[in-house]
């Protein structure tokens, strides 16, 4: 069995997990609703304050599949639970960040500023201090879609290894190079 696919997935208060016919889980709580389709040959039982999901063989793909789906429903749990919220942080000098509403607008040394629309269901806030380097603070109930969204802000302008400029996750440790050493 799979280490991941045969734990259990608890069921906090306030949380609710229906599987209807189509093998479609859809998972309701304070922060959203988030629906997922699961492979046919995959079953998922809501069995009381837990979900159990099993595969029929030990095939590759069944496996790979078990702990898949099991993984996807947890995250559907947490996120309509507590959340998920991401933050990322953008050093360099000159690099500005401002939202209106989920418009978010970035300077990042470009000779444009780069305009980002973001879906309804991401809540975003920036933060701009004196002293301090800019954040840009996204919480969602959907891991995969906030994890969509700071990759493609990343990739505007992902840290460089020389001086470490570019958008990057808080806490994230850059590999640091050095840079060229004087001739003779």
């Amino acid at each position: 069995m799979s280490r991941i696919g045969k734990l259990p997935v608890n069921i906090p208060a306030g949380v609710t997990v229906t599987v209807d016919a189509n093998n479609v889980v859809t998972v309701k709580g304070p922060k959203g609703e988030l629906c997922q389709a699961v492979n046919p040959q995959i079953s998922v039982k809501v069995e009381g304050a837990e979900v159990h999901v099993t595969r029929p063989n030990d095939e590759k793909e069944m496996r790979s599949m078990h702990g898949l789906y099991r993984a996807l429903i947890h995250n559907m749990v947490v996120g309509v639970s507590e959340g998920y919220k991401k933050t990322l942080e953008l050093v360099g000098v000159g690099y500005r960040v401002e939202n209106q509403g989920n418009l978010i607008q970035l300077a990042l040394g470009y000779t444009h500023p780069i305009y980002l629309m973001l879906p309804k269901e991401v809540k975003v806030e920036t933060k701009s201090e004196r002293n301090q380097n800019p954040l840009i603070i996204l919480e969602s109930a959907d891991k995969q879609l906030i994890g969509q969204i700071c990759a493609k802000i990343r990739s505007f302008r992902k840290p460089e290894p020389y001086k470490g400029k570019g958008v990057k996750f808080q806490g994230e440790i850059i590999r640091r190079k050095a840079g060229k050493s004087a001739g003779k």
